[in-house]
């Protein structure tokens, strides 16, 4: 989501065509028959990336490549490409080779995705301070369905006494209330997280001590939320007492980590961690992927499931697969 301006500028270079010919455009229009997860469609990884950059080389057909919502159960549910053009065939003819090169990209759409201990273990031997390793806690993030406040990936960093590891943002607005009730430098017993009941999700219980409160108001300046003004609500840093190395940023309101100023607003240089741990899928790239070492997809308890196989399907098309290389649906 950093090219709104560009796409829009395309758009209007369509319609003005449209409007000066004064006939519509041709199009076409083909389906994938396979579904991938949210991590795996990130333009600036591949192969989204080839295939986006491939689309900008189309001069007589403007073409796009839309990667779907894997969690929407209907029919239509999936990965498509389109284009318009002046000439029906040269409009056709582009729509099929894009349509083949995604095709032929399937194998390559399978991403790893590592559990949190293993994910963390990973982190803590790789992770430098002016390089940090990227945690995407991508199945709770708050823009594809979950809540941001489930805690598998926070316990495994306590667990394994990580240094300089920051996770964010949990979502907890009682937490976040009550370290404010508590006020700057007081350690007190929380229990974070868990409101959602996710199975296999719990709080995090433990002592922290409050080392930074934020009101939520903040500017983003990131590629993606550039100039947005954030109002999260009451904003808290936590570091935890049995493992000091790890802290948490705590907000009141639902959004996911998808800037750096989120951490800024708390006192916390992202580019200064060892490890980031980030409840999203793919807009944190945008910020977080120019400062990471790497970026490990990670699979802790969430709603959003990054394995398209592992929802309840009831009304797909027969016969689309539910991931890359994968089982199709049976109906």
């Amino acid at each position: 989501h950093v090219d709104m301006a560009d796409t829009g500028a395309r758009a209007a270079l369509l319609l003005d065509r449209m409007l000066r010919d004064g006939k519509p455009l041709a199009k076409h229009y083909r389906t994938l028959d396979y579904l991938t997860g949210l991590p795996s469609q990130c333009s600036f990884i591949d192969p989204c990336k080839t295939v986006y950059e491939d689309i900008g080389r189309s001069e007589d057909v403007t073409l796009s490549f839309t990667p779907g919502f894997p969690m929407a159960d209907f029919a239509e549910c999936g990965m498509a490409v389109f284009g318009y053009g002046s000439d029906e065939k040269k409009t056709f003819s582009a729509v099929e080779r894009l349509h083949g090169l995604v095709s032929d990209a399937e194998k390559d759409f399978v991403l790893e995705l590592h559990l949190p201990a293993d994910a963390v273990a990973r982190a803590r031997s790789r992770g430098e301070p002016g390089r940090p390793v990227v945690l995407a806690d991508t199945q709770d993030n708050p823009g594809a369905g979950g809540n941001g406040d489930t805690t598998g990936l926070l316990k495994s960093l306590i667990q394994q006494q990580a240094q300089d590891a920051v996770l964010g943002l949990l979502i907890d607005g009682a937490a976040a209330k009550k370290a404010h009730e508590a006020g700057q430098g007081a350690t007190l017993a929380f229990s974070l997280g868990g409101l959602s009941r996710i199975p296999g999700d719990s709080p995090c219980r433990g002592e922290f001590t409050v080392e930074r409160l934020g009101d939520g108001k903040f500017t983003c300046t990131g590629p993606m939320f550039k100039g947005f003004r954030m109002q999260l609500g009451n904003m808290a840093l936590l570091r935890s007492k049995s493992s000091p190395g790890v802290r948490v940023a705590v907000a009141s309101r639902k959004c996911q980590a998808g800037d750096q100023e989120m951490f800024r607003h708390l006192g916390v240089e992202p580019r200064r961690s060892r490890i980031l741990a980030l409840k999203s899928s793919v807009h944190f790239r945008a910020d977080f992927e120019p400062i990471a070492k790497e970026v490990l997809v990670v699979k802790s308890p969430g709603p959003a499931l990054a394995d398209p196989t592992e929802f309840v399907w009831t009304r797909l098309r027969k016969g689309l697969r539910l991931r890359p290389l994968g089982p199709a649906f049976q109906g």
